[in-house]
């Protein structure tokens, strides 16, 4: 079946869904958007924007959207599964109910076990694993058309040959790795950032640019890869550096840090991250399968990581108190 004729279901139209989809269905490519109510009524209402690091603002109507799995699935050639992570059981379920036995599954989740989860309820249906490196804005309720925006760079990593073609569009490079495991670990690690943004509210930029919050980070860091070292995971390399490194990098001066991490630096500056936005939106966060997935392997392990407690800690009583983020200073959250 050539491309054009494939469809591509994005099951979980929230940000990085509706970046992906929207990319894909500039491309021509012939999309569903799964969604949850309220964006299923902005995308049908008013279209969707997709704009980008690079200049690009494109917009595309009609979209194609359903909030009815058995409507959007029944025809599914390919689902992109992009719904957070604690609403994989409940997509697998979906999947398995309502898709073909041939369809193809992609996880686009962070984090490092949703791919098994979805094969866990999907019995023989192929199953992939996937990687979204790039930070992606929605915005504000109530925009018209719903404007999603690429704030950093990078490539989006699967695990299967047979789909880069389908998937890599303008404003959407995708390539393939033979050790997705690999990859997932070397992003958990750049992802334990994601919670120092939501407790200070800060835009990403700005709080990688303050040498105080990236000692927090290195220090995560340290904690994981000691972890990851007692439990045999080699992360792979993260923007070409060895993983190994990271931690060195991240405790420079600032004016060096600027020097030399000009890649990492190069985001937006509005973008925060995805939990920053569950805690203004007074949602649950990923916190239990970011920190809590290196928490998890450091017991096993028996390696300490107190750094990464007091940071789960402060999003779950952020998590609690559903007042958005704390604005915390680093000094609070190292306590």
């Amino acid at each position: 079946m050539a491309n054009a004729e494939k469809t591509i279901v994005i099951a979980g139209a929230g940000s990085i869904g509706c970046y992906v989809g929207g990319c894909l269905a500039l491309a021509g490519r012939k999309v569903v958007f799964l969604a949850r109510p309220r964006i299923a009524e902005a995308l049908l209402g008013g279209g969707l924007r997709v704009t980008d690091l690079d200049g690009r603002d494109r917009s595309i109507k009609p979209v194609s959207v359903t909030a009815d799995p058995a409507v959007a699935l029944a025809n599914a050639d390919v689902v992109l599964v992009a719904v957070k992570n604690g609403a994989t059981e409940e997509m697998a379920a979906l999947i398995a109910a309502h898709a073909r036995a041939d369809v193809v599954v992609v996880s686009l989740q962070n984090g490092v076990g949703n791919a098994d989860r979805l094969r866990a309820g999907l019995g023989s249906r192929p199953v992939l694993a996937g990687m979204v490196p790039f930070n992606v804005v929605q915005s504000a309720e109530g925009e018209v058309p719903l404007r999603v925006h690429r704030a950093s760079e990078g490539k989006v990593m699967i695990e299967a040959p047979g789909l880069a073609g389908l998937l890599d569009v303008e404003g959407l490079a995708v390539e393939t790795h033979a050790d997705m495991k690999a990859v997932q670990w070397g992003k958990l690690l750049i992802n334990l950032n994601n919670a120092l943004v939501a407790l200070s509210g800060l835009p990403l930029a700005s709080e990688l640019a303050d040498r105080r919050w990236r000692l927090i980070l290195a220090g995560q860091i340290d904690e994981a890869l000691a972890a990851m070292k007692a439990s045999h995971i080699a992360p792979a390399r993260i923007g070409g550096l060895r993983a190994g490194l990271l931690p060195k990098l991240l405790r420079l001066p600032d004016w060096l840090f600027r020097l030399v991490a000009r890649r990492m630096l190069a985001i937006d500056p509005q973008a925060r991250s995805s939990m920053w936005d569950d805690l203004q939106r007074g949602r649950p966060t990923e916190i239990g399968d970011l920190q809590g997935t290196v928490l998890s392997l450091a017991e096993k392990a028996g390696t300490p990581a107190p750094l990464l407690k007091r940071v789960t800690a402060l999003v779950r009583q952020a998590e609690r108190e559903k007042h958005g983020s704390p604005g915390l200073t680093p000094e609070a959250v190292t306590g």
